[in-house]
């Protein structure tokens, strides 16, 4: 697997110093201040924008892409990708139901804060908020595409487009910059393991192997 990371070390070293200015910023803040840092400007041309490049961590995108890496031939990259998804997808959803966080709406009621700044047009939720499952599902997908298509060109491309998705999550007023960073996280640790398991460890082979005849020997 290092040797994996090791040929698109562009997407891994930023990645990593993003997680950490991340992480360096919420230890420096509040979650409120946080949050508020990061809405600051929100012209109308912004809120459409993110309305809909949001959906880019949405679960049909993932299956999209499964479907046409399977279309273009690239049947481990599909698989990996499908699994990444489906157990970064399980883990989430089993945290959100154990730790169950309120979203920005509840937790601002809670603490009676007035935000002016929720988009019209999307139904701001209210529980479930750790971690963020549309950031798992990008950050997923973007580190199985940059390892299994070893296409260096696209590396930072991959990277800005889930660490967006992210962003529009906290713009939109569903998401914490916390669960944003645990969703990451989330996804990039289980695209790692899927990328392990189909890449390297080679269930196929090893399936393979139990399907050929055994040799009988007559004494």
């Amino acid at each position: 697997m290092l040797k994996s990371i090791r040929r698109c070390p562009v997407f891994f070293i930023f990645l990593v110093l993003l997680f950490i200015t991340a992480i360096s910023f919420c230890i420096a803040t509040s979650k409120l201040e946080s949050f508020t840092s990061l809405n600051l400007y929100h012209p109308a041309w912004l809120d459409h924008f993110f309305s809909y490049y949001t959906l880019m961590g949405d679960g049909l995108i993932c299956m999209l892409t499964v479907l046409l890496l399977f279309f273009f031939k690239k049947k481990k990259a599909a698989l990996t990708l499908f699994i990444a998804y489906l157990t970064s997808g399980v883990i989430v959803q089993l945290l959100k139901r154990s730790i169950n966080q309120p979203r920005p709406s509840l937790y601002f009621d809670q603490i009676s804060f007035h935000y002016h700044h929720f988009v019209t047009g999307t139904e701001p939720l209210r529980s479930g908020s750790f971690p963020s499952g549309h950031t798992a599902s990008a950050f997923a997908m973007a580190t199985v595409l940059v390892l299994c298509l070893k296409k260096k060109k696209i590396s930072l491309l991959c990277l800005l487009t889930a660490a967006l998705v992210g962003y529009s999550r906290i713009y939109l007023g569903q998401h914490f910059l916390q669960d944003v960073i645990a969703g990451g996280i989330t996804g990039c640790i289980f695209a790692l393991l899927s990328y392990f398991l189909i890449q390297q460890a080679k269930p196929f082979k090893f399936a393979k192997s139990f399907k050929k005849p055994l040799l009988v020997h007559h004494s």
